[in-house]
């Protein structure tokens, strides 16, 4: 097997169908079957077993899916280190990220990268958080931008240090809050537990929440709109729009915070790509020191 059959039987794992696989890999149809015929041979054991709906993998192939995906990252890390060995920054670089940063932040941090380093050729992945760890950890990314506080053993950069404040159409007192309408949306883990917190520290009783929503935009977007209030870190607050935005503080007068991160592992950073992006994106961000 190399790495063209580890491509396949990755894609059939996902699409379990032989026909948008094909279509997936850019290969015919009778090409792929003929393909996965002489691997079985080679292996003398059946990968696939075909269902109502399509094809899934037989033990057998479940098996040497992990091998292929194992060896994929392998392969992956493998060619970064190759074309980085020279002092030029130029090469793949491959990136996760929070969705919301992804969303507000990473467009222009990447065009102005590009700009410098017009060679650099990027590969992106968004999701949650969490997410953007455990593909870390998978090592399918060199690089990882998180939101919040996560466990990480490698090297870590603070990008952003945001402030957290409430939202609303016009002035509202810590009283009004309890009877004006709550608009709660969709986030990752730790922006949620931050801000139950400080709603438990602060009220004995819990919002009225009228409305909820999957994503930061569609919460503002509500409360332009005079339907209710809510609680957004900064980067979800464009100039200009209006809104009443008051920061908020923990009881000792520290203000609530959201923090943004930059994660890549110790061998990941010897990379050329890797470690101009990383000095790129904190001085673009003004970012305090590493730790």
């Amino acid at each position: 097997m190399d790495e063209k059959d580890w491509r396949i039987l990755k894609v059939i794992a996902e699409e379990k169908n032989v026909t948008k696989a094909s279509a997936r890999l850019f290969i015919s149809q009778p090409a792929l079957t003929y393909r996965l015929k002489r691997i079985e041979a080679e292996l003398g054991a059946r990968l696939l077993t075909r269902v109502p709906t399509g094809v899934v993998l037989t033990p057998q192939g479940e098996h040497l899916l992990k091998y292929a995906e194992e060896m994929l990252v392998r392969l992956a890390i493998v060619k970064d280190q190759v074309k980085n060995m020279e002092s030029k920054v130029e090469g793949p670089l491959r990136l996760g990220s929070s969705g919301i940063f992804a969303h507000y932040v990473l467009p222009g941090l990447f065009k102005g990268f590009l700009g410098r380093y017009p060679k650099v050729e990027i590969s992106l992945k968004t999701g949650l958080s969490f997410q953007i760890v455990e593909m870390l950890e998978r090592q399918e990314i060199s690089i990882g931008i998180v939101r919040g506080e996560h466990e990480w053993s490698g090297e870590k950069v603070l990008l952003t240090e945001e402030p957290v404040s409430l939202v609303s159409s016009d002035a509202i007192g810590p009283d009004e809050l309890l009877t004006r309408p709550h608009i709660r949306y969709g986030t990752d883990t730790s922006l949620k537990k931050m801000l139950d917190e400080w709603w438990r520290l602060n009220f004995d009783s819990p919002p009225k929440t009228t409305m909820e929503v999957n994503t930061m935009d569609i919460a503002r977007q509500m409360v332009l709109h005079g339907l209710g209030w809510t609680m957004l870190p900064r980067i979800g607050l464009p100039e200009g729009d209006g809104l009443c935005v008051q920061p908020l503080f923990w009881p000792d007068g520290a203000p609530v915070v959201r923090r943004t991160w930059l994660f890549c592992s110790a061998p990941a950073k010897e990379l050329q790509t890797v470690s101009a992006f990383i000095d790129y994106a904190a001085s673009e961000l003004q970012a305090p020191a590493r730790r």
